[in-house]
């Protein structure tokens, strides 16, 4: 490892991720000192944890935020399962990967060019029925 990154002396600990905690459970110590409790506790968080994924995943089909929904049931996971831990630090290097890469400016403009290209199609289709149709519904509404 390089331990004269940045210009200074850093530790070998320092150098891997700064920001990212220690995996494993962080239950209050009491609980952790007592395996029933502590068994208990995973057991509660998930139960917890399933029950919001699971409202995310009804969510999806259905109006609200399912994705977010989901990504909070497996941050309740993350506070005692390692699994749910690393399933998260992938999904958020895969975020912001995807962020930065929706920042460059050969794929904004795509992105721009396409929208643009879509919109005007969509314009031109109604304009298209409008002037073959006028305002009128193709449904009759009145009976």
């Amino acid at each position: 490892m390089n331990t004269q990154s940045n210009g200074g002396l850093e530790t070998a600990e320092g150098d891997a991720a700064p920001a990212e905690k220690p995996l494993g459970s962080r239950a209050p110590h009491f609980i952790k000192r007592s395996r029933p409790l502590h068994v208990s506790w995973q057991v509660g968080v998930f139960v917890v944890g399933l029950a919001v994924v699971v409202a995310g995943v009804i969510m999806l089909p259905l109006p609200g935020p399912g994705w977010l929904v989901i990504f909070g049931g497996m941050a309740i996971w993350a506070t005692e399962f390692v699994w749910a831990q690393l399933v998260l630090r992938w999904t958020k290097r895969k975020v912001t990967e995807a962020a930065q890469r929706a920042l460059d400016p050969k794929v904004r403009r795509r992105n721009i060019i396409l929208t643009t290209i879509g919109l005007v199609i969509i314009a031109a289709a109604l304009a298209v029925y409008v002037w073959k149709f006028g305002l009128a519904m193709p449904w009759n509404v009145s009976e």
